[in-house]
């Protein structure tokens, strides 16, 4: 780009602006050193991989999911779907606020949703994991926001785990934020979002993305291939008839209309996690006791711990340990 097109604009300035227009956080990691720190370098998922130009930097906005919602207890309330799917489409108009500002001051820059993925590499497979083409929990980790929990979600000093995130990609010259040191998540001594899953799909410092899709996106494509394979073996006319009428399809319909029940879903491991400013103040009342809670999960979790204590972390830690920074529960190995 022409230098003279461009005017002088710094890291407060970008923040500033993208709160202006509704972000409740802004962080801004160095493209480059996401490019060199890939989450998983057999499958690297770079800046880089989606533009040659525009990529210096990575803008990541957090948009805080209500309260209100985050109070009501059952995970699949599509209620609460339908207020996330709100909230994700006001991001979605904050992130493009900011990309055209950032153009009006001479930076060209670009939108990476939080449910982009690639249909390149889709293989089939309605119940394969589907990656985003950038990870905008590790990028947010990288612009300061906050440090991955025990089921590698996103946690932040002020919401918890209560944000959706989005990513601006520009190669505008400012400087970038350096990562938090100290990790926010309180580990298995903690686990409630390993106590309050309803598919128990949370590990050691890992999560079963296959199994928690069920959840997370409990009707997207593969519920919809799935339905649509019982409608074609069903055989005769009137079961189809009545498939195509049932509540299934219903769900099915609205959740293609708005994104509901689609790119939203159970965020039973968000809610009831007790870091963040917001828990205590709006949220503990009605999340402290968890129905999902059973005596063979708190074994897991106290199993887990107990392996810290021994110095015993899985590989799973490990491999995230960048992100999540200086745990007070990793123990020298004995």
């Amino acid at each position: 780009m022409v230098a003279v097109f461009q005017n002088p604009i710094t890291a407060e300035d970008i923040k500033a602006k993208a709160k202006a227009f509704g972000a409740d956080l802004v962080g801004i990691a160095d493209g480059q050193v996401m490019n060199d720190n890939p989450p998983d370098p057999k499958d690297p998922r770079r800046p880089s991989d989606i533009t040659d130009y525009d990529a210096d930097r990575v803008i990541v906005l957090a948009k805080r999911l209500n309260s209100g919602t985050t109070r009501i207890t059952r995970w699949d309330e599509r209620h609460k779907y339908y207020n996330d799917e709100i909230t994700i489409s006001m991001l979605e108009e904050i992130a493009l606020d900011l990309v055209l500002w950032l153009e009006n001051e001479g930076y060209p820059a670009l939108i990476v949703p939080p449910s982009h993925v690639d249909p390149w590499r889709y293989r089939g497979d309605p119940e394969e994991h589907m990656k985003p083409l950038l990870s905008l929990e590790h990028a947010a980790v990288e612009a300061g926001l906050g440090t991955l929990g025990l089921n590698l979600q996103l946690l932040t000093a002020e919401y918890g785990p209560r944000v959706i995130l989005s990513g601006v990609l520009s190669s505008v010259p400012v400087e970038a934020d350096n990562k938090r040191d100290e990790a926010l998540c309180l580990g298995p001594e903690c686990g409630r979002c390993l106590r309050a899953c309803p598919g128990d799909v949370i590990g050691h410092w890992d999560r079963d993305w296959k199994a928690c899709d069920r959840y997370r996106s409990p009707h997207g494509f593969f519920q919809l291939t799935d339905f649509l394979e019982e409608i074609i073996d069903a055989g005769n006319p009137e079961a189809q008839r009545a498939m195509l009428r049932s509540e299934t399809s219903f769900n099915l319909w609205q959740s293609i209309l708005r994104g509901s029940g689609a790119i939203t879903g159970c965020r039973r491991c968000q809610d009831v996690c007790p870091v963040g400013e917001d828990y205590e103040t709006m949220l503990k009342d009605a999340l402290e006791e968890m129905p999902e809670d059973s005596e063979t999960k708190r074994e897991r979790a106290s199993k887990m711990a107990e392996a810290e204590r021994e110095g015993k972390m899985p590989k799973s830690f490990s491999d995230q340990a960048r992100w999540i920074g200086d745990y007070a529960g990793a123990k020298a190995p004995k």
